[in-house]
């Protein structure tokens, strides 16, 4: 009998040792509407007419419908089951198929279709492949590049954990405009949160991205609620800046199901603020800092701002 990713048991068979909890009522602040209108609707029939899968449906992203319906959405390549499994993440794990050779020209064709300006291309981790799809990713980088020539170019990429240094460099020699790699939370919670990745190891690969192109743009982002307190938050961006990251992304995680990580509570728009401020003030060039932030959300518009801020920082 085939797997069936509609169901959580078989999309998270890792998952089915771990007791269940119940999820939060979400607070008004959290809230969001509906996908719907024609716009979603275009954006999905390109998708499904490419054969393309998104983060925006395989990790539940509560924006889907908001970005959807702009005709913005965020390409996950390299299949849709993930090696890795992550306690907090809602992408499938377990064995992939083999990489598509065709996928990186039909992520091109969609992206020139959508008309975007910027686009965020995503993957799951790939373990099971020698260079992580390092090679893919670039392939699809350089796809893209060639069908869309004004569009800039955002890879959100996995950590590379169990490859040689060449992975990496095959990804920053594409050169996308923003490299973008999620420390995902606070080093305590690693162990329970994503136990198959090392803090230090993601936070030494965003210091070497810049080592090997200083004009690039590095971003990560963290998820809060998920058990840290404020102090480790700090401490994270703290971290990032010695890694000479340009970008933060703090949001609100939300539990997938009840067999996810637990969400410890919802922190409030006023303490997001908060993290907001403290991160400017550390130096990032550029800061998004909402219950609804994610890594891709109003991703265009935030790059403008990171250019321009970049360029004023220059200039003065």
């Amino acid at each position: 009998m085939p797997r069936d990713l509609k169901i959580p048991a078989q999309r998270h068979p890792e998952k089915a040792h771990r007791p269940e909890t119940p999820r939060l009522r979400k607070p008004d602040w959290i809230r969001v509407k509906a996908p719907s209108g024609e716009g979603y609707q275009a954006t999905r029939e390109i998708m499904r007419t490419h054969d393309l899968t998104t983060v925006c449906e395989e990790a539940g992203c509560p924006n889907v419908g908001e970005c959807w319906s702009q005709g913005h959405a965020t390409m996950m390549i390299m299949g849709e089951i993930c090696t890795r499994g992550c306690t907090f993440c809602n992408v499938a794990t377990g064995r992939p198929d083999a990489l598509d050779v065709f996928e990186p020209g039909r992520v091109a064709d969609a992206v020139k279709k959508l008309g975007l300006n910027h686009v965020v291309i995503t993957s799951v981790d790939r373990d099971d492949v020698d260079d992580g799809g390092a090679d893919h990713i670039a392939q699809t980088i350089r796809a893209t590049r060639h069908r869309s020539p004004g569009t800039t170019i955002e890879v959100l990429t996995p950590d590379f954990l169990r490859c040689g240094p060449e992975a990496l460099e095959t990804v920053v020699a594409a050169r996308p405009d923003v490299f973008n790699h999620n420390l995902e939370t606070v080093p305590g919670l690693y162990p329970s949160v994503r136990p198959g990745a090392r803090y230090f190891h993601s936070l030494r690969l965003l210091q070497r991205v810049k080592e090997l192109d200083p004009t690039m743009f590095t971003k990560s982002g963290i998820m809060v609620g998920l058990g840290e307190d404020r102090q480790s938050v700090h401490q994270v961006m703290d971290d990032m800046r010695a890694a000479d990251v340009d970008f933060i992304t703090i949001g609100q995680y939300l539990q997938p199901t009840s067999r996810h990580h637990a969400v410890d509570r919802y922190v409030t728009p006023e303490e997001f603020a908060a993290y907001e401020k403290a991160a400017w003030g550390k130096g990032f060039l550029m800061v998004s800092a909402t219950p609804l932030t994610r890594s891709s959300y109003h991703a265009g518009d935030d790059f403008a701002r990171l250019k321009a801020a970049r360029d004023a920082k220059y200039a003065s």
